[in-house]
């Protein structure tokens, strides 16, 4: 039943999250909504003399209504009584439904009044100290019973208010009422009621589209608030609507941007739901949206956006082993040397998706078939030289570095036989000029840690002075300063270089040690940085992978 008409002079309260379409620039951004009481007074001004007196009568008992509240403060008995009366006029609109199913005009009245009392019922997003009320008196489990209401308008309206109820900002005012609320909202199974809702909405109505871009909005505030709940809500149905949406065929909309963000929030640290989108065919379908951008840049800022999310969201999927091989079957690999090939925005990302694809034991079939289908010839041109258009896109020589080393580094772990030989070979063309730039690569990221080091020494040397003591924390802190000076770069650049050396073929090693002694390098300069790397090396992984590794290296280190 589709009350909008009726509901025209209802005042305008305005979207709580902006979409595309508002004109906002940002479609993701939280306006901080206005919290004020009173509702929205159309402005005096307006042609009120072209109304007919009915018309104006009406506007009038609104205009009337909407003074009522002013001046009241939101208080404890303010909030019963509104709950109260939420639960009457919901109670009587069910019961008025049952009794006239087939005569809308028998409960339109208290479709409006259940309508009014829903928007009233925002002001209590002013006061999260008394979430304890909602839940105590019920209404939290009445609001999410009318997500399943007959009339959609209804059904958006609860959305709308739980997206303000579970506002970030508002959520974090008060952490003792945000907890109860949100207990309260899971205990109800609020997803999959959220999603259940959404199947049934008509995104080519503007109201309704908004209905779903507050329902991504209340997931997205509810995942922040509380990260531990992304299993429990993808298992809830989200993440199967978030696929099926994000590869419907519709035209390109904040509300596919918004779908994309949240299935990378859902993804982020989270083995269970990599899993589970695996088991979806999760990684076809991304890999399919993705396929797009091969030959075409993003049309608009926004949906360079959900290209980013959506590589974002893959990335993550490939830190588990089985989407490796979900990816090597979809021909992810395939896909993204064809990006690179294609030189568009998107070569970027697929630079570090083929990183996570590769990296560890687990990336050994993907190495030997990137090997196969002639990444070489790909990935070495960029590794001799970082592209422009990768700068004026946003990304840093490091950046870029440092993903391109970890590949090399990756493929010279994994590559056994003949894929090893042809990956070998490749140092040796045209008079070793790969070796040549693998060592300006050392001494250029060997400088700058060199340089940050002294920075942190003298740092550690001031606090001594002063009496303060360096705890671990400040040594991590240290440490983190040390990676983004290019620490990790430059232990992926030795790496290689000390594979190369043990490779069997002289005439790299010679290469390398001829720049070293020609530039004031030091062989042991190279053993202490591995040595930090295999102490740093294997985390997150198993201690028997971390020793063999640490064996490994320190066995290429003596020959070295």
């Amino acid at each position: 039943m589709d009350v909008g008409e009726l509901l025209n002079y209802q005042p305008d309260r305005g979207a709580k999250r902006p979409r595309e379409e508002d004109g906002s620039e940002d479609t993701r951004s939280k306006k901080s909504s206005s919290r004020d009481p009173v509702r929205h007074v159309p402005a005096a001004d307006q042609d009120s003399e072209d109304l007919n007196p009915d018309n104006q009568k009406i506007l009038d008992k609104l205009m009337d209504r909407d003074e009522e509240p002013e001046g009241e403060p939101v208080d404890e008995s303010m909030v019963k009584k509104m709950i109260l009366t939420f639960e009457k006029r919901s109670y009587k609109n069910q019961e008025l439904r049952i009794k006239f199913p087939d005569c809308p005009e028998k409960f339109m009245e208290s479709e409006l009044d259940l309508n009014d009392i829903i928007q009233e019922m925002h002001v209590v997003a002013t006061v999260p100290d008394l979430y304890h009320l909602l839940v105590e008196l019920n209404a939290v489990q009445s609001l999410l019973g009318l997500l399943s209401h007959e009339n959609t308008d209804i059904a958006i309206a609860v959305v709308d208010l739980l997206q303000e109820l579970t506002d970030i900002d508002t959520l974090h005012e008060s952490e003792e009422g945000a907890e109860v609320l949100i207990d309260a909202l899971l205990e109800g199974q609020v997803v999959a009621l959220l999603v259940q809702n959404m199947e049934r909405l008509d995104e080519t109505v503007k109201e309704e589209a908004d209905g779903v871009y507050n329902t991504l909005a209340i997931t997205e505030n509810m995942a922040e608030f509380r990260p531990g709940l992304c299993t429990e809500a993808a298992q809830q149905g989200l993440m199967q609507w978030l696929l099926k949406r994000i590869k419907a065929k519709m035209p390109f909309d904040a509300n596919k941007l918004y779908c994309s963000e949240v299935l990378a929030i859902l993804l982020q640290n989270n083995d269970s739901t990599r899993e589970l989108l695996g088991e979806m065919d999760g990684i076809d379908v991304l890999l399919q949206q993705l396929s797009v951008f091969k030959r075409h840049n993003p049309a608009t800022a926004e949906e360079q956006e959900m290209m980013e999310n959506l590589f974002d969201a893959l990335c993550s999927c490939l830190m588990l082993p089985a989407n490796r091989d979900r990816f090597l079957r979809g021909e992810g690999l395939q896909l993204m040397n064809l990006m690179l090939r294609e030189k568009k925005m998107s070569r970027t990302s697929a630079l570090k998706v083929l990183d996570h694809a590769m990296i560890g034991p687990e990336g050994s079939d993907n190495c030997h078939k990137f090997v196969d289908i002639l990444g070489l010839r790909t990935i070495f041109p960029l590794f001799m030289k970082t592209p422009k258009k990768m700068r004026k896109a946003g990304v840093t020589d490091k950046e870029h570095e440092e993903h391109v080393c970890s590949i090399i580094a990756s493929m010279l772990r994994n590559l056994k036989a003949q894929q090893r030989t042809r990956l070998l070979s490749k140092f040796t063309e045209s008079d070793c000029e790969k070796v040549d730039r693998l060592m300006e690569l050392h001494f250029k990221y060997l400088a700058a840690v060199q340089q940050a080091d002294k920075r942190i020494e003298g740092e550690k040397h001031d606090m001594v002075r002063r009496g303060e003591i360096i705890d671990d924390s400040m040594e991590d802190e240290f440490y983190l300063r040390r990676l983004d000076a290019g620490l990790f770069v430059l232990q992926l650049v030795c790496y290689i270089m000390v594979e190369i050396c043990n490779a069997g073929i002289p005439q790299l090693q010679q290469r390398v040690h001829q720049i070293l002694n020609l530039r004031g390098g030091s062989v042991k300069v190279v053993r202490h940085i591995m040595r930090e790397y295999a102490e740093s090396i294997g985390d997150g992984k198993s201690e028997e992978f971390k020793e063999s590794e640490q064996k490994r290296i320190m066995e290429l280190l003596e020959i070295f």
